[in-house]
């Protein structure tokens, strides 16, 4: 790691050395090679970008709206113009083929198109007259300094699609926690919002361990956290936080299940499910790893899916013809394998296997291979939790109630989808799954940004998701006001109007 760049934390603005002993390596995914080494930032550089964010939120959230939005339309013309060059940096560190980590990149710049439309988002309510001569207005005000917690696998759109655009628009400042796994493409993001002309301390930028991070969730100029990854820490994180007054929205693990019923397209279904659940190489909360069918149509339906699989080309992340890329690092690949390994010991069939996996000329990258799991029974670990790789899990079930309660057992609910030409089942189902975000025929039922990202049980611990209305919501907070004026012949008075009656005035 002698000869990797080592990367530098924002504050202020400025990109500063780290005073850290401790450096974190960013791997190019599809070689093995250190890129990079990610500061373990200090307790006074994490405390540095929060006092940042404090200083600078007075000035900013005095600006006119239209001001904070003109810096979102030069940012979004900055991405449209940075685009190749973005992605090629997720393909890189991430891993994620040309194409999704493209994607990554759009997710931005659709959330960013939303928060241009602040003025009319942020606007509040009134009400004249609502007691005899009374007039109440509500206003949307921001809050103040936010800091941001974020995991690898979407290393634009989480911090500067979900968390970044609305939050400074409103009129809010940010600390962000970039992970430390990819955040060259945060760090270059972030160059391009300054570019944009945002005023020194509205974002900045470290990385740092859990232990730093603990910081934020306790320290008293922070007024709220926005986290994604795994559920322990969510938990965590929301339990903390909100103990010492702020405001939680944390997004954390999934096991999404499909229903495939034996009405369904079957090898159209199946296409459309291998790019949910193989696409990013399965490192994303809303891919489709879990699937419950119809045994009248099993055999089929896997059939299909076992050729699809068979048939994408694995290869470089950013080679053009790539569809299945490599996972984030060595240690992720060693848990896939080892979730594998845990499937095969706990009885499932193991039809197509992807742990043997060598793409020539990249010996050293992390790749893991598609593996589909068949006759997957409850209670298999491999077919419950989060595996955050190319797996599959398929349960067969002998009809749609079987394959609901199934799916409903699930502690998890971020996505839910069902596979079906039958409007009765396509509607049963929409009403009666726990799913947050529900897919018909869609294997990755994700909402634009106009609205929430909306996952439920295990899958979300807070009060207002990101994006949407829920995303405004959550970075402002309201303020009415109640106004009454007085006549020459109102001051001559000697009673006043009240909620409860008329009081005599003494």
């Amino acid at each position: 790691m002698g000869g990797a760049k080592r990367l530098r934390y924002c504050v202020n603005n400025e990109w500063k050395e780290s005073k850290t002993t401790k450096y974190m390596p960013v791997t190019n995914s599809s070689t093995g090679e250190v890129m990079a080494e990610a500061p373990c930032c200090t307790v006074e550089e994490v405390n540095s970008a929060v006092a940042a964010a404090r200083d600078a939120f007075p000035g900013w959230s005095s600006k006119p709206i239209q001001q904070r939005t003109e810096v979102m339309f030069r940012f979004r013309t900055l991405l449209e113009a940075h685009l190749e060059e973005l992605t090629l940096s997720v393909s890189m560190e991430l891993g994620k083929n040309i194409e999704e980590a493209r994607g990554d990149i759009i997710k931005v710049m659709e959330v960013v198109e939303m928060a241009c439309g602040a003025p009319i988002l942020m606007q509040g309510d009134a009400l004249m007259n609502v007691s005899t001569g009374h007039d109440t207005v509500m206003y949307r005000e921001p809050i103040g300094v936010f800091a941001g917690i974020v995991p690898f696998n979407f290393p634009a759109m989480i911090p500067f699609g979900w968390m970044i655009p609305l939050c400074i628009t409103l009129g809010n400042t940010f600390v962000l926690k970039a992970a430390s796994l990819t955040p060259q493409t945060s760090m270059r993001v972030l160059e391009l919002l300054i570019e944009a002309g945002m005023p020194k301390g509205v974002v900045n930028l470290v990385t740092c361990s859990r232990n730093e991070v603990e910081l934020l969730l306790k320290h008293p100029d922070v007024r709220g956290i926005s986290y994604v990854g795994s559920t322990s820490v969510g938990l965590h994180i929301y339990s903390t936080a909100a103990a010492h007054g702020k405001r939680v929205q944390a997004l954390c693990e999934a096991k999404n299940h499909g229903l495939v019923l034996r009405d369904a397209a079957l090898e159209r279904s199946a296409l459309g499910i291998i790019n949910s659940t193989f696409g990013c190489a399965g490192m994303r909360c809303m891919a489709l790893p879990a699937l419950c069918v119809e045994e009248a149509c099993a055999d089929e339906f896997i059939s299909h899916l076992v050729k699809f699989a068979k048939a994408r080309k694995v290869g470089c992340a950013y080679h053009p013809d790539t569809e299945l890329g490599p996972v984030v690092s060595a240690e992720h690949k060693a848990s896939v394998i080892d979730w594998i390994n845990k499937g095969v010991e706990e009885g499932a069939e193991l039809i197509l296997d992807g742990r043997n996996l060598v793409v020539p000329g990249f010996e050293n990258g992390h790749f893991v291979g598609a593996t589909i799991f068949d006759h997957v029974k409850p209670g298999m670990t491999v077919g419950d939790c989060e595996i955050f790789g190319p797996v599959t899990a398929i349960k067969r079930v002998k009809d749609f109630e079987e394959g609901l309660a199934i799916m409903n057992a699930s502690r998890f609910a971020n996505g839910s989808c069902i596979f079906t030409q039958n409007g009765y089942y396509a509607r049963e189902f929409v009403h009666r799954t726990h799913g947050g975000m529900v897919g018909v025929n869609v294997g990755i039922p994700v909402p634009v940004s106009y609205f929430p990202f909306a996952g439920h049980k295990d899958s979300f611990f807070g009060d207002l998701h990101v994006m949407g209305r829920d995303g405004v919501a959550f970075y402002t907070e309201s303020k009415c006001v109640t106004s009454r004026w007085f006549s020459e012949e109102d001051k001559k008075e000697t009673t006043i109007s009240t909620w409860e009656g008329t009081i005599s005035r003494k």
